[in-house]
């Protein structure tokens, strides 16, 4: 089979070979070795599966330096934000074992038996439960807060469900450390041989997406490899949920009363906002309104004098790197387009960028001004009049997160404005910038098509329902009633005969 090479991107050189892609007979192993598992994981309870993601999160932090050096090598993402990302890896999955603690996720609901309007109701009692084994493909940009050790898998294993992971070909190195480290972690805390697995290539990727042992598949990643994944879940016997997390343009609004106020600090914030990592996450903002005429204008000289002190980056992989090229050249061609800050990458070996910003009539935003470019470039967009701007913003493409820069005296206008936005984003931002996903109950990270394909967040305590569903017992005896749903558990919060009940003790 051939093999799996870990990449420096700072210089395209093969650093190490570090695996050999899984063979499909090796992903049907995996995945009957999760199925197998599957109960026994379940099994182990609350308690028991908090006590493995918090044996993980210390496995990985006994590594730590090792995870941000090898991390740092094939992807140049340098350290100091590899360590506040290895930080945030561990906090999620310490997190979720509170989740699992406090119980609530569980939706556990009791009817007792009894007359209704409706006539005589039996015992009825409902919670989630695990969906199974669940395929989990980690992002390129985030190489452990969205990848191997990441969100998805954190919530999965809460959930109950065993995981796959494929690892990511920016990373691989990587991922396979940070594969070691959460089996270490696995083992250490009893969890059966099979809660987690690995596999690497694509072929390898699409077998296990085909496997009828898995029955969820958890996806970072871009608009087509999403659909092709899809694909072959619409092509199986059984359908299965798929999450993905694909596409977002993130617009940011800005009213001519805050580019007049301060027009310098909302410049500064959207460069160090669209640069930030090479501007290689999913929630940069590609496309920024500006009124047209001279508070518009301060706002566009305030970005250009910012850019002048980005120096070239390092984009994570050779694909990334062509399609930026390819992408922005096509958008710097398109008609009424003009370039205002094109900078020039001066390496000559890796896939080294520099910073760039173009500007468009927002009455003429079409084809590839209102595609999403991955890499270190936004779209400034001048719009003429409030009915313009909502015409335009009704049109794009929905996105993770939609932004406002206003001032007091905008308040009616930005409440109109809010409700326009609401239907084409997951999140709104008001007066800051939509770079940084803060990981807490609160957290909404997804959005409409294309932005996502689904309802829930892949951030925060409530991802864990993408891995659960629901199951009734009807006049069932105690014993072989989930602990939950037993007349004598109050630990966790339970609603019964209608009223929501509290934890006690």
């Amino acid at each position: 089979m051939p093999d799996v090479v870990s990449i420096d991107p700072r210089t395209a050189a093969i650093a190490e070979v570090v695996s050999s892609t899984t063979t499909p007979q090796e992903v049907a192993a995996l995945c009957v070795a999760a199925a197998a598992a599957a109960l026994a994981l379940e099994r182990l309870g609350r308690a028991g599966r908090a006590a493995v993601l918090r044996s993980m999160a210390d496995a990985l932090e006994s590594r730590g330096d090792d995870i941000i050096s090898v991390a740092d090598r094939e992807t140049g993402i340098g350290p100091t934000r590899l360590g506040g990302e290895l930080k945030r890896t561990c906090y999620q999955l310490r997190l979720f074992a509170e989740v699992l603690e406090d119980g609530g996720y569980l939706e556990a609901t009791i009817d007792h038996a009894g007359d209704t309007p409706m006539g005589p109701r039996p015992d009825l009692r409902r919670m989630l439960v695990p969906i199974g084994p669940v395929a989990v493909f980690g992002s390129s940009n985030f190489p452990l807060a969205f990848s191997v050790p990441g969100g998805d898998t954190a919530s999965a294993l809460a959930a109950g469900s065993p995981v796959i992971l494929k690892a990511h070909s920016s990373h691989p190195a990587t991922s396979a450390l940070c594969f070691e480290l959460l089996l270490q972690g696995a083992r250490a805390a009893g969890a059966p041989e099979g809660t987690v697995g690995i596999v690497y290539g694509q072929r390898a990727g699409s077998a296990l997406v085909a496997h009828p042992a898995i029955k969820a598949v958890g996806f970072t990643g871009s608009l087509g490899g999403g659909g092709a994944l899809m694909k072959i879940i619409a092509e199986r016997p059984e359908p299965i949920p798929f999450y993905g997390e694909l596409s977002s343009l993130n617009p940011v609004v800005i009213t001519e009363a805050a580019a007049a106020e301060r027009g310098d600090s909302i410049g500064a914030g959207l460069v160090a906002s669209f640069t930030v990592a090479a501007g290689q996450l999913c929630t940069k903002p590609g496309l920024v309104f500006l009124p047209s005429g001279p508070a518009g204008d301060g706002v566009v000289a305030a970005m250009t004098a910012a850019l002048a002190g980005v120096s070239e980056q390092v984009l994570l992989n050779e694909r990334i790197f062509t399609d930026f090229g390819t992408g922005t050249a096509k958008l710097r061609a398109t008609p009424g387009v003009a370039v205002i800050h094109q900078g020039a990458a001066t390496a000559t070996a890796g896939f080294h960028v520099a910073a760039q910003l173009v500007q468009v009539d927002a009455a003429e935003l079409t084809g590839d001004s209102v595609d999403e470019h991955f890499g270190p470039v936004t779209i400034i967009a001048r719009y003429t009049g409030i009915g313009n701007l909502e015409r335009v913003l009704g049109e794009l493409p929905a996105s993770l997160t939609a932004t406002v820069h206003s001032v007091t005296a905008d308040a009616e206008y930005v409440a109109e404005l809010s409700t326009l936005l609401r239907a084409r984003a997951g999140r709104l931002i008001y007066d800051g910038y939509p770079t940084g996903v803060s990981v807490a109950w609160a957290q909404h990270h997804g959005g409409p098509w294309p932005s996502t394909n689904s309802l829930h967040t892949s951030v925060g305590p409530t991802a864990i329902r993408r891995f659960l569903r629901p199951v009734t017992w009807q006049d069932a005896p105690a014993h072989v009633l989930p602990a939950e749903l037993r007349d004598d558990v109050k630990d966790i919060p339970r609603r019964v005969d209608g009223r929501l009940l509290p934890a006690i003790g």
